[in-house]
């Protein structure tokens, strides 16, 4: 079973290579310009560029550091454009398998990243001096102040998450979403939104104890999701795997190999962020009972 598993999945991977000899697709695969997603893009690429040069004259840090958290952005940056504008999301509205794939580096490797960069700061000061001004302003008011503590609550965000990834794995949503671009759309703003608050709620806010067993009650339940997609014995996903066939695989393949990359690679990076957490709150617990303590972003 395991050996079968492991060969439709490299099966899969390969088969966009090899489908152009049957003369049904392209060797050059599409590239997505969708104004909504590479605006967005390119504007906090360009607030960061410039707001890190500003920053780095006003920040204490040494400079190893401050090269760290510049490179853990831009990487995370990085994997989230190549999951929303490479021939990678194209490939998703083809099967299933990439569709997930997609979703997994955008919630569980771009998210995590970004939010370890801590680029709020940096951002801020890449926008002009009034702006910066009126936005620090506003961000600093009572009302946002209460609101992001609300959000960005380890309980609070853990649910939102786990909302957000059960709703839109829901077959008949998930298939709306192939057909409407407006709701492609939202389905990719929500999960990476209710990331990067799940990411910043158990990485800055939360001890680290706590943090741990909320990662872990997220890869909980995507396992479970996952293994409900793989395992199914029918066809859920009917139009997301609709296009099965054209690459070689049968609908019902598409969507086992979906699944197991949700319970797999997805579980386990969820799993090793849990066990890191636990590690540092043993750790902490030793010196004194620090990882007891809220860990804040500066």
């Amino acid at each position: 079973m395991r050996t079968a598993t492991t060969i439709s999945f490299l099966v899969t991977m390969a088969a966009p290579a090899s489908a152009h000899d049957g003369h049904v697709h392209s060797v050059s695969l599409p590239w997505t310009m969708d104004l909504w997603i590479v605006m967005p893009l390119g504007l906090s690429a360009a607030l960061f560029a410039c707001g890190s040069l500003r920053f780095r004259s006003r920040s204490a840090e040494s400079r190893r550091a401050f090269v760290q958290r510049v490179a853990t952005f831009w990487t995370g940056w990085l994997v989230l454009a190549g999951a929303l504008v490479s021939p990678l999301h194209w490939l998703g509205e083809q099967l299933f398998t990439f569709h997930m794939i997609e979703h997994e580096l955008v919630m569980a490797v771009s998210a995590p990243l970004i939010v370890l960069a801590r680029p709020s700061a940096m951002l801020l000061w890449g926008l002009p001096k009034i702006v910066r001004r009126q936005t620090g302003r506003a961000l600093a008011s009572n009302a946002t102040r209460s609101a992001w503590n609300c959000l960005s609550n380890g309980t609070v965000a853990t649910l939102m998450h786990g909302a957000a990834i059960w709703a839109w794995h829901a077959p008949v949503l998930f298939d709306a979403t192939i057909d409407s671009t407006p709701l492609h759309r939202l389905q990719h703003l929500s999960f990476f939104a209710s990331a990067i608050l799940f990411w910043w709620s158990v990485i800055w806010k939360k001890n680290r104890g706590l943090a741990a067993w909320h990662v872990f009650l997220t890869m909980l339940h995507m396992s479970i999701l996952g293994a409900l997609i793989a395992l199914a014995p029918r066809v859920l996903y009917g139009v997301q795997t609709r296009a099965a066939e054209t690459w070689g695989l049968s609908p019902l393949e598409d969507q086992q190999v979906a699944g197991l990359v949700m319970w797999v690679p997805a579980g386990t990076i969820y799993a090793i962020a849990a066990l890191t957490l636990t590690a540092l709150w043993i750790r902490d617990s030793g010196k004194g009972g620090a990882g007891g303590t809220h860990i804040v972003a500066p």
